[in-house]
């Protein structure tokens, strides 16, 4: 008997509870009421972004650096070797598209042709024409020889004739080294057409030597040891067979040193103003979900850009990564948890839990079997909880969500 009063006495008493609890809770209504415990510890603020990793000191790998002095502007690149090879310095790395420079090969080659030519008709213009001059110079020199030797046999000759024979002799005389000085005048006026074509043909033929070196420097080989990494354009995409070089980036690809590595990322305008040098980074990899490393803010752009493919501006924001691991690769995905805030030993509570009416900051609080607009004073935030500085206290149960029927309660002020 004494076990059945007991059960029956106990069944009444939670029949009475139930009812009790249900008066003085709030009228439901089919609503589910969720409430959370006011939390004690670490409160932190975190921005989280993704990034890509990438190398802060790389060596470049360009293509001919002189391609302006033989007019090429834009050069395509014809082969490259898979992006993430490992190679040694001298393996090969790529070719470029010689198809315009052949061209100029060819007609350097047909140029050089016509100059060797026209060199080779003008020396031998030049020594028939220095042969007859020469020839001439004889001539006059043989009858200037003949005219002395007649004067000197016409001592008994007529006064008429011997002046005659001076006369002839005076000119011959004149005419001689008029002759003499115009070879010289025309062998300088040879000589001088002589360097020139010469002249043409060594300029020709030097520029047709750089343009076969310049074909050589199409096939491109590595400067050093590494991971070759494709080079990115301007607008973030990569040279790869296809894309161009030109005589001011003529970048092809590079070498990252991969035990100096950062994760480039970028931040919103909202959280931007959080983010300051020197603050701690969580790094995460997207291929490594088990490596994290720590990274320090570095740098904090202060103009923003347009994220592509909207008006959205974001901010660039670079971490550096502290110690290496050779798993990690430029271009990889990183998570990114910059923290921009920490205070120890704290009361904080979810965002949803707080409410505000006439400026005045409230809780919806659970005591016993009620509840209670309470009003608190709160302090930093971050994107999920806020810190509580007064008017809770640790354990104590509040409501995510506000309660029906108590839109008219009084708020229970601070003292």
């Amino acid at each position: 008997m004494n076990k059945k009063r007991i059960a029956i006495i106990s069944i009444i008493a939670l029949i009475l509870i139930y009812f009790t609890y249900n008066y003085f809770s709030p009228s439901s209504d089919g609503q589910l009421y969720l409430t959370t415990q006011v939390n004690k510890g670490d409160f932190i603020s975190e921005v989280i972004t993704s990034g890509e990793a990438q190398s802060t000191s790389l060596k470049k790998i360009n293509g001919p650096d002189n391609l302006r002095k033989f007019r090429l502007r834009e050069i395509k690149i014809q082969d490259l070797i898979p992006e993430g090879t490992i190679v040694k310095k001298g393996d090969y790395i790529g070719r470029l598209d010689p198809s315009d420079v052949n061209e100029q090969i060819i007609d350097a080659r047909l140029n050089l042709e016509g100059a060797e030519a026209k060199f080779t008709q003008q020396q031998l213009d030049t020594t028939l024409s220095l042969k007859q001059e020469r020839n001439s110079l004889k001539d006059i020199s043989f009858n200037r020889e003949e005219t002395r030797l007649e004067l000197k046999q016409s001592i008994y000759e007529p006064p008429a004739t011997i002046k005659k024979l001076e006369n002839n002799l005076e000119k011959l005389e004149r005419d001689f080294l008029e002759k003499q000085e115009n070879y010289k005048i025309k062998k300088r006026q040879a000589n001088a057409i002589m360097v020139e074509v010469s002249n043409k043909v060594f300029k020709i033929r030097n520029e047709l030597n750089n343009l076969l070196n310049l074909l050589k420097s199409f096939t491109i080989y590595s400067s050093g040891n590494g991971m070759i990494t494709y080079f990115k354009n301007w607008d973030g995409s990569k040279k790869k067979v296809g894309s161009s070089i030109s005589p001011w980036d003529p970048t092809i690809a590079s070498l990252p040193d991969l035990t100096k590595m950062e994760s480039k990322t970028y931040a919103n305008e909202v959280d931007i103003r959080k983010i300051k040098k020197n603050l701690t980074v969580k790094v995460g990899f997207d291929a490594f979900p088990d490596i994290e490393m720590v990274g320090v803010v570095t740098d904090v752009a202060n103009v923003g850009e347009n994220k592509r493919g909207s008006d959205v501006k974001v901010f660039q924001v670079s971490i550096k990564l502290e110690g290496s691991d050779k798993n990690i690769r430029p271009g990889m995905t990183t998570s990114n948890k910059i923290l921009t805030f920490e205070q120890k030993d704290v009361l904080s509570i979810p965002l949803e839990a707080i409410f505000s009416k006439d400026s005045i900051t409230y809780v919806y609080k659970k005591s016993g079997f009620s509840v209670t607009k309470k009003q608190v004073k709160i302090g930093d935030s971050n994107n999920d909880s806020v810190i509580i500085t007064d008017g809770l206290n640790e354990e104590d149960i509040v409501y995510l969500n506000k309660p029906e029927g108590l839109n008219t309660a009084p708020i229970v002020k601070l003292n």
